[in-house]
């Protein structure tokens, strides 16, 4: 899986492999190793920290509760 964010405006497209949708297809869920999902943690933090360079300020000042729901695109 990779996260290719827009540096102009912050959004972001999540794009899969060919064995990723299969997986997700055939299971309806991706499953991650204690390993794997250490890595996968850890490169989320990362990424997060840096997106939040290419946000605008009003983006930024956004705060999310457990209520909010996320509508993709």
């Amino acid at each position: 899986m990779q996260f290719i964010q827009n540096n102009k405006d912050g959004s972001c497209k999540l794009k899969f492999s060919w064995k990723e949708r299969w997986l997700l297809f055939k299971r309806g869920y991706l499953f991650m190793d204690e390993i794997t999902f250490r890595h996968f943690s850890n490169n989320w933090v990362k990424i997060v920290a840096d997106w939040n360079l290419n946000f605008s300020e009003k983006t930024k000042k956004i705060s999310t509760k457990e209520e909010n729901s996320i509508q993709g695109k």
